[in-house]
């Protein structure tokens, strides 16, 4: 199985879009697709042409989360421990990545699979799609980052509501909770979320970059401290060329063509 393609790219202007592909699995996270994913998302990063990534899974699933025939093979805590570290790579993987990563969710979002979703930058959902933290519904606790991304999307108590219910959440609950950026047509999913990704290629990406390092450590900061990050990348955006662009390009009332340096 190590030979199988479990993860697909394709170019676009300025993005690449990665797509989970193990359709008759739900993409579920084999250890192999993990590795591949893991791979693909620093390729993407190393990358110039590429200013923004997409994550996507193939057929009707984002992505069930866990797989299952692989965690019944677990049978002791050494290698259980090994597979829940492995999958939370992917985790850390994208909250450092230099460039913002977009969750295009075109189905079901569950276990892991929801909580691969919240790891990313900006969400944007079909009405078809689901999301459910279903990890108590087979004994289990949420991982890949699910407890500290859920309460930090959602608040505490309903964070702890949908993790002991695993109730099932619909794509407008979704937005009214405030995990996900838009909510599209299933049709035009493909086509507004490479519109949305146009214009992030468009923007600064130092800024991007620097914006999505603030954000990210935001909650881990006391004020001052957040003040201090500020000044820090400030002081270093205020030194791009694309700040000397954007500055022009404000007064001469045109659009600013950045390069990222």
């Amino acid at each position: 199985m190590n030979d199988e393609k479990m993860i697909l790219t394709e170019k676009g202007k300025g993005s690449l879009t990665i797509t989970m592909n193990r359709a008759a699995a739900l993409n579920s996270l084999h250890p192999t697709l993990i590795d591949q994913l893991v791979d693909a998302l620093l390729t993407a990063d190393k990358d110039p042409e590429v200013k923004v990534i997409i994550l996507t899974g193939a057929g009707k699933a984002f992505c069930a989360g866990g797989d299952l025939a692989h965690l019944d093979s677990l049978t002791d805590p050494v290698s259980a421990y090994g597979y829940i570290e492995q999958a939370g790579t992917i985790i850390k993987t994208i909250a450092n990545l230099n460039k913002p990563v977009i969750a295009m969710v075109n189905g079901v979002a569950a276990g892991a699979g929801f909580n691969l979703v919240l790891a990313c930058d900006i969400v944007i959902c079909a009405k078809s799609a689901r999301f459910a933290q279903s990890f108590s519904k087979i004994g289990l606790i949420p991982d890949c980052g699910g407890t500290y991304l859920l309460p930090r999307a959602v608040g505490l108590h309903k964070a702890k509501e949908l993790m002991f219910t695993a109730d099932l959440i619909s794509s407008e609950d979704a937005l009214q909770f405030g995990f996900v950026n838009q909510l599209v047509e299933d049709c035009d999913l493909i086509e507004k979320t490479n519109k949305f990704a146009e214009r992030l290629v468009a923007s600064a990406p130092v800024a991007i970059t620097f914006i999505k390092k603030a954000l990210n450590q935001s909650h881990e900061l006391s004020l001052v401290e957040a003040l201090g990050v500020e000044a820090t990348l400030q002081g270093l955006c205020l030194q791009t060329q694309d700040n000397k662009e954007g500055i022009l390009a404000f007064k001469e009332k045109r659009v600013a063509n950045f390069i990222g340096k």
